[in-house]
């Protein structure tokens, strides 16, 4: 696997981390930031049940085609809760500090947690999942160097334990993974989401062996892969289409082989965010709430700092980019001009049913081909009377979302020459016409 391949899988991973880490407009006194949520939280034993916090476990089952060598790694990811303490040069707690033109504010943050397991064989287990707890100071001093105050920032112990259980299931191996919070049991809301692993999720990597879609599932492990189980977690190929060695066991349901836009500049961190909404929308805030979202956490100020930044190129960017769905596919002749949009009316002079043509096998069919029939698309009980009838085409037309229609008249159709005076013609798909001669040039 490459290193390529593995950051791509990362990249996908931080956001899935992150997801409703912080939320537009990305202040404290915000009251969607005052009760802040996030998926994959493991909360401690009881916090569920007590309304204090989320369920302990999550777990998910997957699919591997394994050899008798196959070696999995599971790297378990999740945040842990920092809270920052406020104090000024004397020790005592404060609201609030400001030191020059910057502020910092009493807040939750959090660190990033990674513990790798394995390589290891694909059998039973059960290992531990720790993170000690802990408590940093961080000295604040004015501009003459002297002290102006200081950071505290504590946290607590984390335990949990991940579980693995192996099962044959019609030829394949399925990988029953559990992860569960076993910490102290929490004593209110806040201590239940200190004593949290926030965001979990697991990268997982097999080598001498491959992971199956469960999505998309190979036509003989279909029934298997419907007999997989999920708790709160959605296992996707995380590689780029064709890989199959890299599995992401994610709180999010995902589609397989998910990547971050190349648009997007950089983590906005809201729900559902759409980069160029929030981006315009942090644009709009006060020099003071931007200061106020500064003050709330430093990832916060990295956003408002990389809008302020934005540059015309990179706003037009977050546009997003148009992609042609039938690229490749054979075009209409004459094309639109460039630079001429389908509604504009100088589209028009570019469209000349009549002599316009289409290939088909390579074949450039247009009016006067001969062609033979094979209702299939939407064909009716009328159009199925038309399969293997010879006909002749009279017009080729395309609508706007690029899609070909072929007009034509049936050769054995006594009212044919009426139904051509009056342009009354059958239409049909150019997969649906098996062209015979091409018209003279």
């Amino acid at each position: 696997m490459t290193a390529e391949t593995r950051a791509r899988a990362r990249a996908v991973a931080d956001a899935v981390l992150y997801e409703g880490y912080l939320l537009y407009p990305y202040r404290a006194s915000s009251r969607k930031n005052q009760s802040r949520w996030q998926f994959g939280v493991l909360g401690p034993e009881g916090a569920a049940a007590n309304g204090l916090g989320e369920e302990p476990s999550m777990s998910a089952q997957c699919l591997i085609d394994a050899t008798a060598d196959t070696a999995i790694t599971l790297t378990v990811r999740f945040l842990q809760l920092q809270r920052r303490a406020v104090e000024d040069r004397d020790g005592a707690r404060i609201a609030e500090l400001t030191v020059g033109t910057r502020s910092w504010i009493t807040w939750d943050e959090a660190v990033e947690r990674e513990i790798v397991i394995g390589p290891v064989p694909l059998a039973a287990g059960t290992w531990p999942v720790q993170v000690p707890g802990g408590t940093d100071t961080e000295d604040i001093a004015n501009a003459t160097g002297e002290a102006a105050g200081r950071l505290v920032r504590t946290r607590l112990a984390l335990d949990a334990q991940l579980e693995l259980a192996v099962d044959q299931d019609a030829g394949y191996l399925r990988l029953s993974v559990l992860v569960r919070n076993t910490g102290a049991a929490a004593t209110d809301q806040r201590d239940a989401i200190a004593r949290s692993l926030i965001g979990a999720h697991i990268i997982a990597e097999v080598t001498d062996g491959q992971f199956i879609s469960l999505l998309e599932p190979l036509d003989d492990a279909a029934d298997a892969a419907a007999r997989c189980a999920r708790d709160r977690w959605f296992p996707v190929l995380a590689g780029p289409p064709g890989d199959r060695s890299l599995l992401l066991i994610s709180p999010i349901i995902l589609y397989d082989h998910p990547e971050i836009a190349e648009q997007s500049d950089g983590p906005l961190f809201d729900s559902t965010e759409i980069d160029e909404i929030l981006t315009l929308r942090v644009m709009t805030m006060t020099d003071d709430e931007k200061a106020q979202a500064r003050a709330t956490d430093p990832r916060a100020a990295q956003i408002i700092d990389r809008c302020d930044a934005m540059t015309p190129e990179s706003m037009q960017q977050l546009h997003g980019v148009l992609r042609d769905p039938h690229l490749g596919q054979p075009q209409l002749i004459p094309e639109i001009p460039e630079g001429v949009d389908w509604w504009d009316p100088l589209a028009d002079n570019a469209v000349q049913p009549e002599s316009d043509a289409v290939s088909i096998g390579g074949v450039r069919v247009r009016k006067g081909s001969k062609v033979r029939l094979h209702p299939s698309r939407r064909a009716d009980a009328q159009d199925l009377f038309f399969d293997g009838k010879l006909a002749r085409v009279t017009s080729v037309h395309e609508d706007v979302d690029g899609h070909a229609h072929v007009g034509v008249v049936i050769d054995d159709d006594p009212a044919a020459d009426l139904h051509e005076w009056y342009g009354r013609y059958l239409y049909f798909a150019p997969d649906e016409i098996e062209p015979l001669i091409s018209p003279e040039k």
